[in-house]
């Protein structure tokens, strides 16, 4: 996104409890990269999720526990900002539940409509 870090990461936030999420926790990974010779700027990893949703699944299926809340990183890139992040459909391939399906389709969509906001509110 064409936006500095900080303002990338005041809208990343607002999409995200505009999406029906909220931000669990914000992350800074940019002291450890710097700390082993890495050079960067700002670096966070964003968890957000729907706290009883993550909550049941994680009692239901403990195997997924590594991929929840879901994440978004964010780290600047001179006036720009880059964010990452996994797709939630990639899940389906290792995750075969039925039940499991409409719920990683519907996290996908939500992902793709949060950064396509993000990227929208240029």
């Amino acid at each position: 996104v064409h936006k500095p870090y900080a303002e990338a990461m005041l809208a990343l936030q607002d999409k995200i409890t505009l999406s029906g999420y909220k931000v669990m926790r914000v992350q800074g990974v940019d002291v450890g990269l710097k700390s082993r010779g890495f050079p960067t700027a700002e670096y966070r990893i964003v968890f957000f999720g729907k706290a009883d949703e993550v909550q049941a699944i994680s009692k239901q299926y403990p195997e997924l526990m590594p991929y929840l809340p879901l994440k978004i990183t964010l780290f600047a890139e001179g006036e720009t900002s880059l964010l990452v992040t996994n797709n939630p459909h990639m899940l389906r391939e290792f995750f075969k539940a039925p039940e499991l399906q409409a719920v990683f389709a519907r996290w996908e969509t939500d992902v793709r409509g949060i950064l396509d906001a993000l990227a929208e509110s240029q």
